[in-house]
Parts: C-alpha cells; structure tokens; sequence
C-alpha cells in the first residue's frame, strides 16, 4: 500500500495557500496526509488552515524562519509512516495549485515505476493573468530552459524540482533530506539522490497549475538568484556539470558583443541572430499560448530570464572561481 504525505512550506502565502489547500480537498484519492510548515511567516495562517480541518487530514506546525528546505525537512520528520519503503513524501510550492487527479495519479505511478523520487511539469491554468502566462512560457519553453520543467522528452535523465517533487521517505531520509541551501536546494537533493544510487522519474500526468511570480521586477530577482546558484552546484556535484548551464551567460555577452559589433565594426550579425531568435520565441510562444498578447510578453520575460540567470551565474562563477570565495561567504543570504 502507498501512503503519501503532501508536505507545504510556507511564507506568508495566505491566499495562495488556501487556494492550494481548496484544490487537495478536491482530490478523487482522499487517502493522504497534508503537513504544512509556517516558515515564520508575519501572517497568522492557522485560520486558513482550519478552513480545511474537517475536509483533509492536516498536521500544521510554526517555526521560526529557516528557508524553505530546511522547513520541509521538519515537516518529512512530522509525517505519520509506519512503512518507510512504501511512504513517499509529496513537496509541492505553496503557489500551486494541482488537479483533482492528482493524488491518485502520483500513487498508480509510483505502482508501474521504479524510482525513488519523481517530478511533474510545470504549467499556466487558464485562469492565470497575462504574465503569469509569459513568465510560465519562458520558464518551460525549448527556447530557454530546454523544457525541462515541462515535459521529460527534454531530458535524459529528470531532476525533480521541489515545486511538484516526490521522494520515498526512506531515500530522503537516508540522503539526510534537503540541504541548508535556500536556493537551489531542490536540484542539490536530487543530484545528491543519484549519487546516492537512487533513480528518478517524470511522471506525465502529474503536472501542477505554478502561478510564479506577478510582476517582471521580482521575477528578475527571482531568476537572478537562481543563476548564483548553479555555480554552487557544480562545486558541490562536479559530475553532473552541463556546458548548458551557461547558456544564458553566454546569451547575455553575446548580445552585449552585438552592440559592440554594430557600434563599433558597422556589423550587425549577431544582432541579427537575436532578432531571428525573438522572432522564434514569439511564434512559438503564439503557437503554444494561442494569445497574442501572452506571446508579446512572453519575448520579454524570456529576455528578463536569460539576462538575469546569465548575470548572475557569471557574478557567481566569478566569485567563487576567480576570486576563490566559500559559497556561504559569497552569498551569506543563500543559506540558513
């Protein structure tokens, strides 16, 4: 028997919690436990909480604030098992929303598959906003991430991310759970999984509804500091270090370089190379949107992401390669 225990750290994210906590009560499989952590928040979130107490099989706890992986290793110690193999903790973004199915899906999965940690896409409902829609466009496409949240035909081998991720209990416990990183704790675990012998999955029909963030200026931010994690991560998993990690570096001197080409030389092949690539994402953001709106957004959240993952990989690199600085010391604000 599978027993999944749905594990939530949160901070702040009251409405978004609720409408999370609305979409697991929905589920056609009620058989799971839902374990919520409040990471500190300056919000009272119980009574969100106990909207649901009556309709799922809630365990919350508060905390004081540590970051979101190592709350979510509190609430893996928190979950009821009594068969470690056969328990699989479910860690889900406090910003999802999952379909009815859900639940149900991950269990006949896991019974058909041989893994010891899973993912799921990453997709727009349809009730998202307009940038919402274009910030999910250039975080799933082919064009920026090589659609590796989307879909595992883009990869050979899936990292699960903690947004939509499942791990059997006893390989998260024997790994030691997620590191005291803040960012990029997902990807660290699940490489630290493989080191581990242990095998990962995607699962197609377990996708959730990611609402990201609303405004371009904090998804810069976000992404920016996803890009100074990367070069953290090669330190830590040296094998599993991708040349196409630093795509996004060489996208954004590319382009300063066709400035450079154009100004300088009188030439303009690489800015032409840029205006053919925007004219790729747009149709292909169109295509996949059916929005021509989303599609015009969507060419500048692709260039936010690829300019601030790419500036902030390359401060990272530089820091810690060039200048020889510990990771924590670089940036403190990256660890609890």
């Amino acid at each position: 028997m599978v027993n999944v225990s749905v594990i939530i750290a949160i901070y702040n994210r009251k409405e978004e919690l609720y409408e999370l906590l609305k979409s697991l009560s929905l589920q056609t499989d009620p058989n799971f436990e839902v374990v919520i952590v409040d990471d500190g928040s300056l919000l009272d979130l119980r009574p969100t909480v106990n909207l649901f107490a009556e309709k799922l099989d809630i365990k919350f706890f508060r905390k004081d604030n540590s970051g979101p992986g190592l709350s979510r290793n509190y609430g893996a110690r928190r979950v009821t098992s009594a068969d470690d193999d056969n328990h699989w903790l479910v860690f889900v973004d406090s910003d999802v929303i999952v379909e009815k199915d859900y639940i149900g899906n991950i269990k006949i999965n896991i019974i058909t598959s041989v893994c010891d940690a899973f993912g799921g896409a990453d997709k727009a409902h349809k009730g998202f906003n307009l940038m919402q829609k274009a910030i999910s466009y250039s975080m799933t496409s082919v064009f920026t991430t090589g659609g590796i949240r989307g879909s595992k035909k883009a990869v050979s081998r899936f990292q699960p991310r903690s947004f939509n991720m499942g791990v059997r209990k006893s390989a998260f416990d024997r790994v030691g759970g997620f590191s005291e990183m803040r960012i990029g704790e997902d990807p660290d675990l699940s490489m630290t999984l493989w080191e581990n012998g242990f095998k990962t999955a995607f699962f197609d029909d377990i996708g959730v509804y990611h609402k990201r963030r609303v405004d371009f200026g904090k998804f810069s931010k976000q992404v920016y500091q996803f890009g100074c994690a990367r070069p953290i991560l090669n330190q830590r998993h040296p094998e599993y270090v991708k040349i196409s990690f630093a795509f996004p570096t060489l996208f954004l001197l590319g382009y300063i370089l066709g400035f450079i080409e154009y100004f300088i030389l009188g030439k303009g092949f690489l800015l032409t190379m840029y205006g053919l690539y925007t004219f790729l994402v747009f149709f292909h953001a169109l295509y996949k949107t059916r929005n021509l709106s989303v599609a015009s957004m969507a060419i500048i959240s692709t260039y936010i992401q690829m300019f601030s993952y790419g500036y902030g990989f390359l401060k990272s690199w530089f820091l810690l390669n060039i200048l020889r600085m510990k990771p924590d010391e670089a940036f403190p604000k990256h660890f609890s």
